[in-house]
């Protein structure tokens, strides 16, 4: 015979006879999401089930159990009452696995901020509780990238640091982590932008080459190093963004672009008018390692949807970090490209944009419209 939900079971362990009136456990949508384990109802109700004695969340990997043992409770209290225990398993008393595994890395991401020298896998997983494949599955998942290229971006973020304010750059390279100058040098062009010499003295040497340009949305500037593109900027006139591009390289060789850089302009000019498409472009993206996370999110939310301050954080690991994140949203340099259009307050509204409200709500509705 079906259950109604919170049905009790029997001090035998059978569960007690629901009314007639009750509707077959599996006419509830809820048990279209438990045979589905779908991670999106967690949270939403839990399920228990007659013949084990337990209670589990929607998502739980276990052995889809028959309907007519299984009932539906809207808390965890209310499987407890009903005189169900927790599932080992998928631990229903607990957070989600999600954002466990997000307090998780939250964790490993301050261990490596702290560390000396990059920790190696091996240690980060051990520090997790995981394997090192779970790891780190579970720490590109969360955040973006590989636990690596998080180290080399922190890693990144001090060497810059640390050029502006050692006397040498050897020492900015040792300060900053590096255990050899070589290993440095391998990887300061990835890491920089150019060579640590020509970063200290602001850029200078470094070849930008950029072309200014009008769209639907106003202004446009497209700059390119040699690694990739490194800016996009929106306005309402071209001395503006000329002017932030030259605060941005102050001691770089700004070079107007040629008919091939044309070429480039067209195509930012083309995801502008459609943002859902994209852009299949190398791009030079400079940042802080937190920025990067960011960004990386950012790049990762689908064309035609949209993510709160809050999601973005919760996703990087550090769910309190909602005003870090606006901050990285606003640091965002390359405008369509990093998606920080997509990102809206938790009630929706659109709060700022670096180039405008007007221009993102734009982009937003063509995204939609696609």
């Amino acid at each position: 015979m079906h259950l109604l939900a919170d049905a009790q079971p029997s001090e035998t362990g059978h569960s007690m006879t629901a009314p007639a009136t009750s509707p077959p456990t599996e006419l509830d949508p809820r048990w279209t999401s438990v045979k589905a384990r779908d991670p999106s109802a967690d949270g939403l109700f839990f399920y228990s089930v007659a013949t084990t004695g337990v209670y589990c969340r929607p998502s739980c990997a276990a052995r889809t159990a028959n309907p007519k043992n299984v009932a539906f409770h809207e808390t965890t209290a209310a499987a407890r009452a009903a005189g169900f225990r927790a599932c080992k398993r998928c631990r229903p008393d607990e957070p989600p696995l999600e954002a466990r595994y997000a307090e998780t890395v939250a964790r490993i991401c301050r261990l490596i901020d702290e560390a000396e020298t990059p920790p190696v896998l091996a240690r980060l997983a051990r520090a997790a509780g995981l394997s090192p494949w779970h790891f780190h599955r579970v720490f590109k998942a969360i955040t973006g990238v590989t636990p690596k290229a998080y180290s080399d971006a922190r890693r990144g973020a001090r060497v810059r640091q640390e050029l502006g304010v050692s006397e040498t750059v050897t020492g900015a390279i040792y300060d900053a982590g590096f255990n050899s100058a070589g290993r440095f040098y391998e990887q300061s062009g990835d890491l920089l932008g150019m060579t640590p010499g020509r970063y200290r003295a602001g850029g200078k040497g470094a070849d930008i080459r950029f072309a200014l340009g009008e769209c639907s949305l106003g202004s446009i500037l497209v700059a390119r190093s040699e690694i990739g593109v490194c800016a996009i900027l929106l306005g309402d006139g071209p001395e503006p963004l000329l002017k932030e591009l030259q605060d941005r390289f102050p001691k770089a060789n700004l070079i107007g672009a040629d008919s091939d850089f044309e070429t480039l302009v067209a195509q930012v000019v083309g995801m502008v008018e459609s943002p859902g498409r994209g852009l299949d472009l190398p791009l030079d993206i400079r940042g802080t390692a937190f920025q990067q996370r960011v960004w990386q999110a950012l790049r990762n939310i689908p064309a035609g949807t949209r993510a709160s301050y809050g999601q973005i954080a919760a996703q990087i690991g550090q769910p309190s970090a909602v005003r870090a994140v606006a901050g990285a949203c606003a640091a965002n340099a390359l405008a369509i490209a990093i998606p920080c259009h997509r990102v809206v307050r938790n009630d929706g509204a659109l709060s700022g944009y670096r180039w405008g409200v007007e221009r993102k709500q734009a982009l937003l509705e063509r995204e939609a419209a696609a």
